[in-house]
């Protein structure tokens, strides 16, 4: 066990000199068994915070992001989270003022993670596979430049099937409704 972990360990340190090293505006921690995103990093990454636009953390075991993870990275345009166990995102997220896309499929969330309804740049949500029963259509409405809403395999209510053109904008994704079976 101690083994894998370090060399999980390892596995993050040489993704994190990478960026550093080649001043890449990507750090991709995906698939790290990742718990919290490691304190550690936020030393590392100083020099080149500004300059990294993309991060993955997909398919990790993160529970939660938090609000100096989405300070520290300011000039986020795209944010893969899927594949973790989060269920809510911090307020600050609305910070992001140049995020356009985010991946939050295969999480927990319940319901629609309200602050991304006030990230000004975001084009393209994915929720897919998640427990989200209920969406703020009337927020949702208001997002100038969403194209895409991913909300495939999720229970939502029949409320979000009336999300469409041109109510909206933006291109809806849902499941095939269930038949409803004959008595």
């Amino acid at each position: 066990l101690h083994k894998r972990m370090g060399e999980a360990v390892a596995r993050v340190a040489r993704k994190v000199n990478d960026t550093v090293e080649n001043k890449t505006d990507s750090l991709d921690l995906a698939n790290c068994k990742l718990m919290t995103f490691p304190v550690g990093i936020y030393k590392a990454v100083r020099s080149v915070t500004e300059g990294i636009q993309r991060i993955s953390l997909a398919n990790n075991e993160l529970k939660s992001i938090t609000s100096r993870f989405v300070t520290t990275f300011s000039q986020l345009t795209e944010l893969n989270l899927a594949g973790n166990y989060l269920h809510r995102l911090p307020e600050e997220i609305t910070s992001l003022l140049h995020l356009r896309a985010i991946d939050l499929s295969r999480n927990r969330f319940r319901r629609f993670p309200e602050p991304l309804a006030t990230v000004p740049a975001l084009e393209t949500i994915d929720l897919e596979e998640n427990e989200i029963a209920e969406v703020p259509t009337d927020k949702l409405a208001s997002m100038a430049l969403l194209r895409s809403l991913n909300l495939r395999a999720n229970p939502v209510g029949p409320e979000v099937r009336l999300l469409v053109r041109p109510l909206v904008p933006f291109d809806v994704l849902l499941s095939p409704e269930e038949p409803i079976p004959k008595a």
